[in-house]
């Protein structure tokens, strides 16, 4: 039986990745902050354990015991409007490596670091392991930098290293304020959201099988790999929030073009997972649009 770290995971990918672990007999260790949202989706959760601990006191923790694999999905200021407050960025590049060597003291095998799609900056090919990196903002810039200095120290280690640039996710507990969530809530209510014109051709891909392919790392992720992850499919994003309005209220006005786009917006974000895919027989198995019918509550009885 395997036994998991995983650090931020009350987040969207970290309860899906806490939910599959367990589905499949792993015993977790799920490592938070105190009074963190959404601490309930995992408290539920059999052969689950919680330790509670801030970012900032990685170092200090004392946990005692024998773990396979170290998930370091855990980031502050992960919010776009604080993208570009470097201070805050610069120091996630220091509790990564504080997470490095937490996996050292657990006797961890493989480190798996949640890296972004950020890190790429602005592009306009399939992103994948070779793709030209320029990131733009300090998110970015600062996620690039965690994820070669976590490799350095990981191998002075003798920690298997694996880097995952993770593009568009979705799923349940997706954060509010993402195009997702707001489309599917104005809808939802039967209001006509008010968006960008959409324009950008993205690659979502649902929290589930973002598990799954995080899972298949552990035992085939290549060290010192960087993978991106995606399901390797693009869209123009006013088709999926077409797609969404038909399935939560057809024919329902959608109004493109009445907000701006943010800074740093990238306009193209599809993964080339045939990497991925050639190393550990991952595949998505979830379409948007059933993943969509997953996110919906159950029909009144």
């Amino acid at each position: 039986m395997k036994k998991l770290v995983i650090t931020g995971a009350t987040s969207m990918i970290g309860i899906a990745l806490a939910k599959y672990a367990v589905s499949l007999g792993m015993e977790v260790l799920c490592i938070v902050r105190k009074n963190s949202e959404k601490l309930d989706a995992l408290l539920k959760l059999n052969n689950l354990k919680v330790e509670f601990c801030d970012l900032s006191n990685y170092s200090n923790l004392n946990i005692v015991g024998k773990f396979d694999a170290f998930f370091h999905l855990a980031w502050d200021k992960t919010h776009f409007s604080l993208h570009d407050d470097v201070y805050g960025q610069e120091i996630n590049i220091r509790y990564t490596l504080d997470a490095v060597h937490l996996a050292k003291k657990l006797n961890c095998s493989v480190f798996v670091g949640a890296g972004s799609q950020t890190e790429y900056g602005i592009a306009s090919c399939l992103l994948s392991s070779d793709t030209p990196v320029n990131p733009e903002s300090g998110y970015g810039i600062a996620k690039y930098a965690a994820g070669k200095l976590s490799r350095i120290l990981c191998s002075q280690f003798s920690i298997r290293h694996v880097w995952v640039r993770i593009l568009s996710v979705f799923g349940p507990y997706m954060r509010e304020s993402t195009v997702i969530m707001y489309a599917l809530k104005e809808l939802f209510m039967n209001r006509s959201p008010k968006l960008t014109k959409c324009e950008q051709e993205w690659d979502f891909l649902y929290s589930e099988d973002a598990a799954t392919a995080l899972i298949a790392l552990v035992d085939k992720g290549i060290n010192g790999k960087v993978y991106a992850l995606g399901s390797g499919k693009c869209r123009k994003l006013f088709e999926y929030i077409e797609l969404i309005r038909d399935i939560v209220a057809p024919g329902k006005m959608i109004h493109f073009g009445q907000k701006q786009y943010y800074p740093h917006q990238p306009m193209y974000l599809c993964a080339d997972i045939s990497e991925l895919t050639a190393d550990t027989g991952w595949k998505p198995s979830i379409s948007f649009e059933n993943g969509i019918r997953k996110m919906l509550p159950p029909p009144p009885r």
